[in-house]
């Protein structure tokens, strides 16, 4: 059996150690974009769990952080000149100096924060217990692992906003203002999408408080309790599905710095040759504002869903 000196390093840390070595040999300087976890996955052939944890050692290191619009870059005080000192793991609390108080809410609204900026991956319990300046153990009081956290993160999310008793009149009107809810939610808290599960939904109060006034609002219809909860369901799978692609348009824009509009500007050339080629007469007569911005796909999505729901309940009446 060969000893541990002579095993081979896991991928990520000679993945890391390949980062590092360009970071302070000066080929990336500060400022410049690294690779994105999508683009270590593809260009190193790993799995994006592994190009994940070679981002978060980066970021631990102090080698690189996140700008929204660039995406994430090398730090400021790092490159030829600076080497990176990585800090020692926190020892024993000293006398005089006093810590932040850990608790519960504090640790998830600091989760909040981090998953807001950089994403829900770059969400640990190691970068969490770094921005408090504790040992990561300090943590496992308030949450046991990285799933229970972004349960927590999410129903924590779901009790922003207030939800008013016993609503607007009307069963539509409450539909519409439960939707818009949850779609502010999913515009202030871009990871939230991927963080609701309607197949395996967790046990969190205040999401669960969105599916009962939901059902509330369907009061009085005569609706079969079966059709209820999938209305429950459905509404914010819309939202859902929706908010993820304007998820994943935010991700694309901070990873690559380049805007929707610019990144049009690079498609013209291809997308005329397509358009005149006459294969798609009735996408060539487009001018572009017949296309909705992602607000305007919700508005459209929830009203033509809210349409077809009308349909169902006065088939229902007696």
């Amino acid at each position: 059996m060969p000893s541990s000196a002579q095993r081979p390093e896991p991928p990520y840390r000679q993945i890391v150690a390949e980062i590092r070595a360009r970071i302070l040999a000066g080929d990336l300087r500060p400022g410049d974009r690294v690779p994105s976890v999508r683009e270590i996955a593809r260009r190193w052939g790993v799995a994006v769990a592994t190009a994940t944890r070679v981002m978060a050692t980066l970021r631990d290191e102090g080698l690189v952080e996140t700008r929204v619009g660039a995406g994430t870059v090398v730090g400021a005080l790092t490159g030829r000149t600076r080497p990176v000192v990585v800090p020692p793991p926190p020892g024993p609390r000293r006398a005089g100096v006093p810590r932040q108080a850990l608790s519960r809410k504090r640790t998830l609204r600091a989760a909040i924060a981090i998953a807001d900026t950089e994403g829900l991956d770059a969400v640990s319990m190691r970068r969490l217990a770094a921005e408090f300046g504790v040992g990561p153990m300090s943590l496992y009081r308030h949450v046991s692992s990285k799933e229970e956290l972004v349960t927590q993160m999410t129903d924590e999310v779901f009790g922003e906003p207030e939800l008013p008793v016993p609503g607007p009149d009307g069963w539509r009107a409450r539909l519409e203002l439960i939707s818009r809810l949850q779609w502010e939610l999913c515009r202030r808290h871009l990871w939230l999408p991927r963080a609701v599960s309607l197949v395996r939904p967790s046990l969190a109060p205040n999401v669960m408080e969105h599916t009962e006034w939901t059902l509330r609002a369907l009061d009085g219809l005569g609706l079969p309790m079966t059709t209820r909860i999938r209305e429950a369901l459905t509404l914010p799978a819309l939202v859902l599905s929706v908010a993820l692609s304007m998820a994943d348009e935010a991700e694309a824009e901070q990873e690559t710095g380049v805007t929707l509009d610019r990144w049009w500007l690079a498609q013209r050339e291809r997308a005329d040759e397509l358009l005149d080629s006459g294969r798609f007469p009735l996408l060539a007569t487009l001018t572009g504002e017949e296309v909705p911005d992602v607000d305007g796909l919700f508005e459209y999505s929830l009203a033509r869903h809210l349409d077809g729901f009308a349909a169902l309940v006065e088939r229902t009446r007696p």
